[in-house]
């Protein structure tokens, strides 16, 4: 127990709650602990695992009046490890996982420690779904309050697009319901401003009719991977708005579609989602076909089990960070090729292109998140198992890095990042929209309470 913890303050809050109360010692505080990223092993004081929004107020208060830092825990992905912090309290929300579907009025309403997959699984029987993380196990709350970039985001816009309202305990411990009339000043700071508000215990987020979902997954060895590539590229800069997707580098998987020989070779890849049936993304994707892919996938695919079908295994060492570009011309092409050769091995590491546009850039005017208008984004995502690969794996990733900027606008999706500095956070929002959300923070959190994310300072 930490130096500030009375036993009578403890014993407190273990009677307020509806939740459990872990620390230190406690049956399942090692799991409790335990983070997506394997790199990331933090000892928190007191892990407050709440139930309701009385759970989260009574927590919020409890680590104020004991001076603790306090973190916020949902799907525990945040690559900077910021939802676990040593000798702190943890506001744990996996226990607020509901998730309710409303057909009707097209709306779901989650709690603020639901996973993708749950709301994807609870939406799929209705045929609606809206844009998610590209992993099941992502948290939607601080996925959702980042920006939230999907599959499906040419198409329906970024999961902030679709917020409709928001159930924050501030601070203070206080309830705030936020939506476009609610408090709309906050409203507009949760387009991308984060967790640094308040704590986000339900979401309310516009849902879509998506009858149909199909993909052609593509793997090629890699000394094709330039014209590949450009190939992709082509595709994408003309494609509907109903076409998401990516092309990247990584090791082949230890998959059933994967031969035997392949297993663990570098490989090029591109991945076509399309929001329709599986004969019209074919017949989009023949330049690629004729280039001799090694592995074939074209298939009709549920969506919840398309945002299951990239899941990495928790544990793993993780290292990632993001460049948004104006342009990927053939320079750009072959800088991304000759990085992605070069990838240290053995691990998981993946080299990621995303493409832009539609409902992204069209959506970009009124909310703090310049980086929409950029075309496309390189994501190096580096996963690894030895602790003796740690220097080459973060080098290749700011390698990467460093090869996009030419080509690099200043503003960057902060999901995808860790801890890179304010200036990173500054730039990402522009200036002016970094004031107002100060002018924002200040109100709701004047004493920088909630400081364990991509923070931003309460103006003076």
């Amino acid at each position: 127990m930490g130096p500030h913890i009375s036993e009578s303050a403890l014993s407190g809050l273990v009677e307020d709650l509806a939740g459990e109360v872990i620390i230190p010692g406690d049956p399942g505080y090692e799991e409790a602990r335990t983070l997506h990223n394997g790199m990331i092993d933090h000892r928190p004081s007191v892990i407050a695992q709440c139930e309701s929004q009385a759970d989260v107020s009574n927590a919020i208060l409890f680590g104020r009046a004991c001076d603790l830092p306090i973190a916020v825990r949902g799907g525990g992905h945040s690559v900077a490890g910021t939802s676990v912090i040593d000798g702190s309290l943890v506001v744990d929300l996996r226990r607020m996982h509901t998730v309710v579907v409303d057909p009707e009025n097209m709306t779901v309403r989650v709690g603020g420690g639901a996973t993708m997959g749950q709301m994807d699984h609870a939406c799929q029987p209705f045929h609606v779904a809206t844009t998610g993380g590209r992993v099941s196990t992502t948290g939607i709350g601080g996925f959702t309050l980042g920006g939230g970039s999907g599959w499906l985001e040419r198409k329906f816009g970024l999961a902030s697009d679709n917020l409709l309202a928001a159930d924050l305990i501030t601070a203070e411990g206080k309830h705030v319901r936020t939506s476009a009339e609610e408090h709309p000043e906050l409203f507009w700071a949760l387009h991308g401003g984060g967790g640094n508000f308040g704590v986000a215990t339900s979401l309310t987020l516009r849902l879509h009719e998506l009858p149909r979902m199909s993909v052609v997954m593509l793997f090629f060895l890699p000394e094709n991977a330039p014209e590949v590539v450009r190939t992709f590229r082509d595709i994408a800069e003309s494609a509907p708005d109903e076409v998401g997707g990516g092309t990247i580098y990584l090791p082949a998987p230890p998959e059933p579609f994967v031969p035997p020989e392949l297993v663990g070779r570098l490989v090029c890849g591109t991945l076509l989602t399309y929001a329709g049936p599986v004969e019209e993304i074919r017949e989009l994707a023949a330049p690629l076909f004729a280039l001799r892919p090694v592995i074939e996938i074209v298939t009709d695919i549920p969506y919840a089990e398309l945002q299951s079908m990239l899941d990495d295994p928790p544990g793993l060492r993780n290292y990632w960070s993001a460049e948004y570009l104006t342009e990927f011309p053939d320079e750009a092409v072959d800088v991304f090729c000759d990085r992605g050769a070069a990838i240290p091995l053995p691990a998981a590491t993946q080299h990621v292109l995303f493409v832009q546009g539609g409902a992204v850039a069209a959506g970009a005017g009124p909310y703090p998140q310049p980086w929409r208008t950029a075309p496309w984004a390189v994501h190096p995502f580096a996963t690894w198992e030895d602790p003796s690969m740690d220097e080459a794996e973060i080098q290749w990733v700011r390698d990467v890095r460093a090869d996009a900027r030419p080509w690099a606008i200043d503003a960057v999706y902060l999901n995808f990042v860790g801890a890179e500095g304010e200036q990173r956070v500054v730039s990402s929002f522009g200036e002016e929209n970094y004031r107002r959300l100060a002018a924002v923070k200040a109100e709701y959190d004047p004493e920088n309470v909630f400081h364990f994310n991509h923070n931003i300072v309460p103006a003076a």
